[in-house]
């Protein structure tokens, strides 16, 4: 059959012009291997270029293969960078070859072993012998609290460090030093949330010394017998959110809170009725406080008198007269608060009493307590009258 009779789907004439210019080679070499006149094919690839006249062109077979090449190298590049950049984090300012051979190990999944060990200076088949040997029982135990110390972290909510986590595993019957949890950690990019720094709000006063019944003495011999109690606020979409706590100095257990968008005097006495209605109040229990007007209303003061307790209060603008109070609510800000973004008063209570009640009452270990939670050691009085545990 001659070519003038021959048919040409226009499929054929797609794929035969896709040849020409993405092969970048001559018409005429692809007319020949496709058995057609070069003047044919020529046609065809001109009016291609007129229907695609200002479209950039496909690169060629030889443009594509550099490109290949070129983003392999950046790929290798963008994953060096990564690495180094996390090794920096993970090893000692003076690595030894077994610090090295161990990130490998634990990075193996994430990069090529083969890259590593290049980007490392180490020897790859040093690499291969050194975790071909058998498991010591050192590496089985660090592997093993490895896994321990991530779910302890998870558990906590990012909010344990070191001296937590060593005392959580200790407790668990897996006795481990400060210094072996923060290796740990350390190698795992583990990082605890951190307290932002203190900044003072207020000024003290001329007024009158008032009665301090506890004088920065935030100890006691059993649970209700001295209490402390505060207000802060949370910033949300709608405003500002309010809430006042009323927390035990033996067990450390925030026993009442009370959430509003005021500050009224109510604030502080549903707090502290909540807290009443929680525990056994000590014959001459004391409540102390700054010397907010809250705290200083005579409605206030009616409602601790109905209770047998004692009000009293430290001086204006001297957080460590209150700093057991104040250190709650900047482990509240730290751990939940400064980590999260309220659109509503709703959002906030609801994560705010999540916290109190099942976190840090419940979950969170006490550093103060020897790191027991408050409800175990208010419980353990309860049932043994047996004191706070030392801490470890």
């Amino acid at each position: 059959m001659t070519e003038s009779r021959r048919r040409f789907t226009p499929e054929y004439k797609d794929e035969a012009v896709k040849l020409v210019i993405d092969s970048g080679r001559p018409v005429s070499a692809i007319a020949k291997d496709l058995g057609i006149n070069e003047g044919t094919l020529g046609s065809w690839v001109a009016t291609w270029r007129r229907a695609h006249q200002g479209e950039e062109e496909p690169l060629s077979m030889s443009e594509r293969a550099r490109l290949r090449e070129l983003e392999k190298e950046n790929r290798e590049l963008r994953m060096e960078r990564e690495f180094l950049s996390k090794s920096g984090s993970l090893l000692r300012a003076t690595p030894s070859v077994i610090d090295k051979f161990e990130l490998i190990a634990a990075e193996k999944d994430n990069y090529p072993i083969r890259k590593m060990c290049q980007w490392l200076v180490v020897s790859t088949s040093g690499f291969y012998d050194w975790y071909q040997r058998p498991v010591s029982s050192r590496t089985r135990r660090h592997t093993t609290l490895d896994t321990q110390v991530r779910a302890l972290f998870a558990a906590s909510r990012q909010t344990y460090g070191a001296r937590r986590i060593a005392a959580a595993l200790t407790a668990s019957g897996q006795p481990t030093s400060v210094r072996l949890a923060r290796r740990i950690m350390r190698r795992a990019g583990l990082k605890a949330c951190q307290p932002r720094a203190y900044r003072r709000t207020t000024i003290p006063g001329q007024a009158p010394v008032p009665t301090d019944h506890v004088r920065r003495d935030f100890t006691a011999t059993r649970p209700g017998a001295k209490l402390v109690g505060d207000i802060t606020y949370v910033r949300t979409g709608e405003g500002w959110l309010y809430l006042a706590t009323v927390i035990d100095c033996y067990s450390r257990k925030v026993l009442g809170w009370s959430m509003a968008s005021h500050m009224r005097t109510e604030l502080v006495v549903d707090a502290f009725t909540m807290a009443a209605s929680r525990t056994t109040l000590a014959p001459n229990a004391v409540f102390h406080s700054d010397r907010g007007t809250q705290y200083t209303s005579d409605a206030y003061h009616r409602t601790l008198a109905r209770h047998g307790v004692r009000p009293s209060v430290g001086a204006t603008g001297v957080c460590w007269d209150n700093s057991a109070a104040e250190s709650f609510f900047g482990t509240l800000k730290n751990e939940l608060v400064y980590r999260e973004i309220y659109l509503t008063r709703r959002a906030a209570r609801s994560a705010i009493a999540e916290y109190i009640e099942v976190f840090y009452n419940r979950q969170r270990l006490h550093s103060t307590l020897g790191y027991h939670t408050p409800e175990h050691v208010e419980r353990l009085y309860l049932t043994s009258r047996t004191s706070i545990p030392e801490a470890a």
